[in-house]
Formats: C-alpha cells, sequence, structure tokens
C-alpha cells in the first residue's frame, strides 16, 4: 500500500505570498511532481490548512486543481480553514454530525480523518461528539488503522507551537487506547516541521508541508520561519512494516551520483 499525505497547503488569493513563497504555485509544483513520481498510489491525504484564510474562493480553487489528480484525494480540516465554507465545497467530507470526518477503505485496512477544527482559535479542538464517532468507527473495525488530522498531539518543546496543539489530546488518547494494537500509525501536519515520536504508544509522523517552513527555536515566544525546501510524504506500508519518506521537493540544489562524491 502506497499513500501520499500532502499538509498545509495555504491556499490564497492569486499573487499573495507567505514567507515570500506563493502557496498556489507550490501546491501546484507538488501535485505535479507526486503524479509524475508516485501516480501508483492509492490514495493522496491532504491533512488540513487547505485555505490560509478560509475563503470560498481558495476551495474553489483547489476543486479545480485536485481535477487533475488521477487517484482518490480526501481531505481533512486545519485551523486556518473554515468548516462551513469548506463543506460547501467538499460535502462529501463529512461525518453524520457535520464534522470533517471520514473513513476510507484502503488496500491494507482503513484510514480515518478526524476534525480537530475550532472555531476562532489556532489550537486544535475534538469534542465528545467526534471522540464518539471515533469510538464507533474504532470498535468495529480490524487494523491496520491509520489515523489523520491536522493538528500535533504531542507537545515539540517549541513554545508557540505548543500553544496550539490539540487542547483534547487526552480525549483522543481515549478513544485510541483500548484499540492502539490496530493502530498502525497517526500523521499530522500544523507544524510545518519534520516530526516523528509516539502517542499513546502509538507512532506518529508529519512532514514539513508544501509552502512555508517552520524552524524549531526552542526559546522564542512567536514562530520562526526558515527556507527549507517545500515537501510532502510517501507512505508505504508493506508485510506488516511502515517506511515515510519525506520528499523535498522544493530542493533547488544539486543531486550528486555516488561515483561523484
Amino acid at each position: 500500500m502506497k499513500l501520499l499525505l500532502l499538509t498545509d497547503i495555504h491556499l490564497t488569493r492569486s499573487g499573495v505570498t507567505i514567507c515570500d513563497r506563493d502557496p498556489d504555485v507550490n501546491f501546484e509544483k507538488a501535485l505535479r511532481h507526486a503524479m509524475a513520481h508516485h501516480a501508483d498510489a492509492e490514495a493522496l491525504i491532504i491533512s488540513g490548512d487547505l485555505s490560509d484564510l478560509g475563503e470560498e474562493a481558495d476551495y474553489f480553487r483547489l476543486k479545480s486543481m485536485l481535477k487533475e489528480v488521477t487517484i482518490p484525494v480526501h481531505l481533512c480540516i486545519g485551523n486556518h480553514d473554515d468548516r462551513e465554507t469548506m463543506v460547501t465545497t467538499f460535502p462529501d467530507c463529512t461525518d453524520k454530525n457535520g464534522f470533517v470526518q471520514k473513513l476510507v477503505p484502503l488496500s491494507n485496512g482503513h484510514a480515518i480523518l478526524l476534525d480537530s477544527w475550532g472555531k476562532d482559535s489556532h489550537a486544535g479542538h475534538f469534542c465528545q461528539a467526534r471522540a464518539s464517532w471515533l469510538t464507533e468507527q474504532l470498535a468495529n473495525l480490524p487494523g491496520p488503522i491509520w489515523i489523520f488530522l491536522h493538528h500535533h498531539i504531542v507537545p515539540t518543546g517549541v513554545p508557540a507551537l505548543d500553544r496550539i496543539i490539540l487542547l483534547d489530546a487526552d480525549r483522543l488518547g481515549e478513544c485510541l487506547a483500548p484499540h492502539k494494537d490496530k493502530i498502525a500509525h497517526i500523521f499530522h501536519g500544523h507544524c510545518h516541521l519534520p516530526l516523528a515520536g509516539t502517542f499513546q504508544g502509538i507512532p506518529f509522523y508529519a512532514p514539513r508541508g508544501t509552502n512555508h517552513a517552520c524552524w524549531p527555536d526552542f526559546v522564542a515566544d512567536k514562530s520562526m520561519a526558515a527556507d527549507l525546501p517545500e515537501s510532502y510524504a510517501v507512505i508505504v506500508s508493506e508485510n506488516g512494516d511502515t517506511m515515510i519518506n519525506m520528499i523535498e521537493y522544493g530542493y533547488q540544489g544539486i543531486i550528486r551520483k555516488e561515483s561523484d562524491w
């Protein structure tokens, strides 16, 4: 099984840049690169911050851009998104309660996409209604299960990021703990950093994102940005093992063959 994970695409109005980078241009580059090199993947998942300002035009533009993608695409919601506006454009993203949550059958188990959005908040939220839906899915599914959401769930140690962590991570952990033996991996975005670790004994991973990159300053009160390459992740699972590669498609430097070292 091969999956593609893009995150923090931050689409915005034409000509507007974020950290001197054009999010729309970089997202289109990511899609072209992914389809040129990984069109054999069975799904592409975008883990939130689809729009920078939650504007309707951004979701229309995203829908148009995705017409060029030859594999199924599934969307999470991020803190920069607007739920009501997003689901107007992508009505098939919601669960029975109207949250942007979805169960996706895969060749190797199932993906569960979770809604960690909260109104007027950059921090993450996971209310009891969302938790009840997740518990129901976990109880009825065999493994392996792959969890996707936007917000990070374990403190990074970076103050500016940890103020906007998933505030209800304990509630999420209570849902996952009884089923952790069949949960293969958790994936998130939000931090614009490559991150890996464990949550409730379950491994998690996040790639950097398709536009602007953060820098892990463990002292600064405000987020720090760096001119690191734009990226997405390729997830491959076979025979019970999982490999994740962060593809830095925005890298502009030299690629040397071993004979040239």
